[in-house]
């Protein structure tokens, strides 16, 4: 190997040493802003107003949009959960996106959360994000504006037992709450007891199904029952006798007393009423929920945007490739039925043009970010956002003709081309440590022969 060859090398070894020659970029590879939407909601779930706050961020990765609402409650109201559910119900919440410019449509950032066992009242966990996204195929400015929100509350399927003591229970006369021992195995040991005529029990609840369960006795009173006001049989039913109509001579706990026929889902009642002048007892009522396939209308909320929050603008840069600029394309598309409208908006579309381009030409690699604040004179409150609203950048989601050699291409410099700027660094930095040595000896000597004189 020759000395100026390894003079290079050492050169170029120092100089990446000391830092000289590092390629890196000062552009983050993504960045985002966020804009704050304010909803309203009310009914069904929401009762008399519950407020939320959608943050909305557009992202950009490889070839893909994709637009995040991060959800939360804005007061201490709550959605409640309408009646009695097992576990598994579900809130779900899907809002609505505009999108203009170069990607023309509509994104539906949707998201779910599931529920714990419920009762009326309890609140409801939101989702904590509703996502959506969409294959990008083209560059220019896509604005995203946020629109409307919707509501969903979908019950789960199963059984919930509502204890005598629950205060979803209405009762009128003379009722008493009685702890009872655990050798009586009545449901969560207690019942509730009366003796006096017209005594009545009334539960509101929602499903699809309800049982009376209590215990058999002997001396009990006929009980009539009552779904939504009415009878539905003129029959009574008789704590007092076993199953088989026979009078009891002993105790048996949680008995299903009686059961209702299928019922619609929706609100109803149910109400037993002691007809005689002697002992009933209350243990619980066990509600059921069949298959809902669709969330029930009367459960849901309606929401309502709040003022104009804005939009965002991203531009992806670059110049955008016609189908003329690929000779496998096409010249005249609109010759034949099959070649698709160059316009189309729809990035789902297989046949838009240039599908090996994407229609992503050569740009610098960034994407511009602007947050667009709400139009003046508007009475709602100015949208927040996670930073300022400067221009920000994401990295372009494709680029079609890739430099060679360039820096992060992934592509290996090209054969023929040579490191001179390389080169001429090593060689410098090589007869700059060359002279300076020179200089150095020739000092040192001067001082030695100074010193034997």
């Amino acid at each position: 190997m020759s000395r100026w060859r390894k003079a290079l090398i050492a050169g170029s070894v120092s100089l990446a040493a000391s830092g000289a020659f590092v390629a890196t970029s000062s552009i983050p590879s993504q960045a985002e802003s966020s804009l704050v939407i304010n909803y309203h909601c009310t009914g069904g779930i929401a009762g008399t107003g519950v407020d939320l706050e959608a943050r909305m961020t557009p992202q950009v990765t490889q070839g893909t949009m994709n637009v995040r609402w991060d959800m939360s409650y804005e007061s201490t109201q709550r959605f409640g959960s309408p009646g009695f559910f097992p576990k598994g119900s579900s809130l779900d919440l899907e809002g609505v996106v505009d999108i203009s410019g170069a990607w023309v449509g509509q994104l539906r950032p949707r998201g779910g959360k599931e529920q714990e066992q419920l009762v009326p009242g309890d609140y409801l966990d939101l989702p904590e994000g509703l996502t959506d996204s969409a294959q990008l195929t083209r560059t220019g400015t896509i604005r995203f504006k946020p629109g409307a929100l919707a509501i969903r509350f979908t019950p789960a399927e199963g059984e919930v037992m509502v204890n005598n003591n629950s205060n979803e229970i209405d009762y009128a006369g003379a009722w008493t709450h009685e702890y009872t021992a655990p050798t009586y195995d009545d449901y969560l040991n207690d019942v509730q007891k009366v003796t006096g005529l017209d005594a009545t029990a009334r539960l509101e609840f929602i499903g699809t199904k309800v049982a009376y369960i209590s215990r058999r006795e002997q001396n009990l009173g006929a009980i009539e029952v009552k779904i939504d006001g009415a009878p539905i049989t003129s029959g009574l039913v008789y704590p007092g006798k076993d199953r088989n109509g026979d009078d009891m001579t002993g105790t048996e706990t949680q008995e299903e007393l009686w059961e209702s026929v299928q019922l619609g889902y929706g609100p109803h009642t149910v109400e037993i009423r002691n007809t005689e002048n002697k002992g009933a007892y209350l243990d619980a009522f066990r509600v059921t929920t069949g298959d809902v396939p669709e969330p029930p209308q009367h459960n849901q909320a309606t929401c309502v945007l709040q003022g104009n929050p804005g939009a965002i603008d991203v531009t992806v840069p670059g110049g955008t490739t016609s189908p003329t600029d690929d000779p496998t394309d096409d010249p005249d598309p609109t010759d034949d039925p099959n070649d698709p409208d160059p316009n189309d908006p729809d990035p789902g579309n297989p046949g838009n043009p240039d599908p090996g381009n994407n229609g992503v030409g050569d740009g610098d690699g960034l994407t511009n970010v602007v947050v667009i604040p709400q139009a003046s004179g508007t009475t709602s409150s100015t949208p927040k956002s996670t930073g300022p609203t400067a221009t920000k950048y994401y990295k372009a989601p494709q680029v079609a003709k890739t430099p060679s050699g360039g820096v992060e291409t992934g592509v290996a410099p090209d054969g023929e081309r040579h490191p001179y700027g390389l080169m001429a660094g090593g060689m410098a930095l090589v007869m700059g440590t060359a002279g300076g040595g020179l200089l150095m000896r020739r000092r040192r000597a001067e001082h030695a022969g100074g010193a034997h004189s």
